[in-house]
């Protein structure tokens, strides 16, 4: 019995044998259709979940844009989101607290105050999620809406910025002084000066290299107070966009900027009596701007200036202190003004900021003499308490 059973059929590598179901002819096209339907749900499923998703990301920014942020502040405001939910091919409420702690622990690995700041953001458009949406993802899609960030990865800010020790006062004089020895040398010489004069400007108002770069000349008013002064527009705090200021020349300050204006401006491309006209122009004209022959040219970038003065500290900077960016300027400038005695309430006005605790972190490297403060307190408290008993009878 066992030679007249039929051989089995051979085995094709590579190839699938065909299932064989027992029952009615015709079950197997039945199941191969429901499983085909099954499919086409959960694709249709996926896609209904992706298409509320972009929804809700459209109506955050309308939310955020009506509350008053910034448009810069908007651009960035879910980047975070979408990374971490492109990574891993999900919506954000199917993201877990592991999905988040793998992304930032591996690929999306940052500085410390750049993963506080996606994290905090992450965790903004989910509260506006459970807020408006959470029955309707329940009720849709049967998940709960829950941050990903939780207690555990959740970010303290406990003033992990570091430490800036600007280079000393002397430092930065012969720093000045031989970069402006140089500048007739220069292969551009209206570039270097620029470059120069935006450098000094920041170590003597304490302006922040994007509020320097977009002073326009109309900005200037050269009978403000008693030096002059020249608007700015200040960093918004809490996303609320650039907040109108005014800065101080002082007296070194109105001179650079009156050597600047009158000899090295008018060198440049564009018309530099034009109210529009950036103070610090670039000195390459885009192809569409140069084809409508305007009257204003494009503003130099952040970028620049920093690539800038990064190389002019290469060539001049000496002392303990080698590498310098605009901010350690800034830095710097409320260092030495502090050192030479003016009030923190003043170098707070200087700097532009709302709190005087933010002004105290410019301050720290400060160099004080506990001692010799001490002794000048009790030579005043003394006089104060001095007095003349004259004669009693």
């Amino acid at each position: 019995m066992l030679s007249l059973a039929p051989p089995p059929p051979p085995v094709v590598i590579g190839e699938q044998a065909p299932v064989a179901l027992a029952g009615e002819p015709g079950l197997a096209d039945v199941v191969t259709f429901g499983r085909q339907q099954r499919a086409a749900q959960v694709a249709s499923d996926d896609e209904e979940e992706e298409r509320f998703f972009a929804d809700t990301l459209a109506e955050y920014q309308w939310a955020r844009d009506v509350a008053g942020l910034a448009p810069s502040t908007l651009a960035r405001l879910t980047r975070p989101l979408i990374e971490v939910c492109e990574l891993y091919g999900l919506v954000p409420w199917r993201l877990t607290p592991r999905h988040v702690d793998q992304y930032f622990a591996g690929p999306g690995k940052r500085a410390g105050a750049t993963v506080r700041q996606k994290l905090n953001r992450i965790d903004g458009y989910f509260a506006f999620l459970e807020q408006r949406y959470a029955g309707e993802v329940a009720r849709r899609f049967g998940c709960a809406v829950e941050s990903p960030v939780d207690p555990f990865n959740r970010p303290a800010h406990r003033g992990d910025f570091g430490l800036r020790v600007p280079p000393s006062r002397r430092a930065l004089r012969e720093f000045f002084a031989a970069w402006r020895a140089e500048l007739p040398g220069a292969r551009k010489e209206l570039v270097a000066c620029r470059d120069y004069a935006m450098a000094k400007i920041v170590y003597i108002t304490g302006v922040r290299a994007a509020e320097l770069c977009g002073m326009r000349i109309k900005d200037l008013n050269w009978e403000s107070g008693q030096f002059g002064r020249f608007l700015v527009r200040g960093k918004g705090a809490r996303g609320s966009g650039p907040r109108l200021r005014e800065a101080f020349m002082f007296a070194e300050g109105r001179e650079l900027l009156w050597w600047y204006v009158e000899e090295i401006r008018g060198g440049f491309s564009d018309d530099p009596e034009h109210p529009e006209a950036p103070v610090w122009p670039s000195e390459r004209l885009p192809g569409n701007i140069a084809a409508l022959n305007a009257p204003v040219a494009p503003a130099v970038t952040p970028s620049t200036f920093r690539r800038a003065l990064a190389r002019a500290g290469d060539l001049y900077l000496t002392g303990p202190v080698t590498e310098l960016y605009p901010h350690l300027l800034r830095h710097a400038c409320a260092t030495h003004y502090y050192e030479a005695g003016t009030a923190l309430w003043e170098v707070q006005k200087i700097l532009g900021h709302d709190w005087t605790t933010t002004t105290v972190r410019y301050i720290l490297s400060a160099q004080g003499d506990p001692e010799r403060a001490s002794l000048e307190a009790a030579g005043r408290a003394m006089q104060r308490l001095a007095v003349d008993t004259g004669r009693l009878r």
